[in-house]
């Protein structure tokens, strides 16, 4: 599994070089998708040594995050409805994640699939916003 979430983050990052927006420009357009991606940084790396105290202590903040970037207004440049759509998704599971948290009945390998699946989505939304063709 980490393997497969070394690949997938080589390429994101491998793809990220030849495109027109860096991340970073992303951040500087969408103050509410870096502030996510602060929440999800935070608690996504820890959880690939194996602690998952950050996303425990931390899944009502990344929801709320979430939530607030699906309420903020889409930069003009990334209004798609495939961004949109994956903004919803990431509300979605974000809310899910805490609500399994919370539930306290989840184990660990429960709460790291929903938080890869969460990562991913986020993944999706940079890539969808880094795509020069929309």
């Amino acid at each position: 599994m980490y393997k497969k979430i070394f690949l997938l983050s080589f390429a994101f990052l491998a793809g990220m070089s030849g495109q027109g927006l860096s991340a970073q420009s992303i951040f500087d357009q969408w103050m509410e998708l870096k502030n996510f991606h602060g929440v999800m940084s935070q608690t996504f790396h820890p959880s690939e040594e194996g602690d998952l105290a950050p996303i425990k202590n931390r899944s009502g903040e990344m929801a709320e995050k979430a939530k607030v970037l699906a309420k903020s207004a889409i930069p003009a440049t990334f209004q798609t409805t495939a961004i949109k759509a994956a903004v919803k998704q990431l509300k979605k599971d974000s809310k899910s994640l805490h609500k399994l948290i919370q539930g306290g009945k989840s184990t660990d390998e429960q709460i790291t699939t929903a938080l890869n699946d969460l990562h991913d989505v986020f993944h999706q939304i940079v890539g969808l916003c880094k795509d020069e063709t929309h």
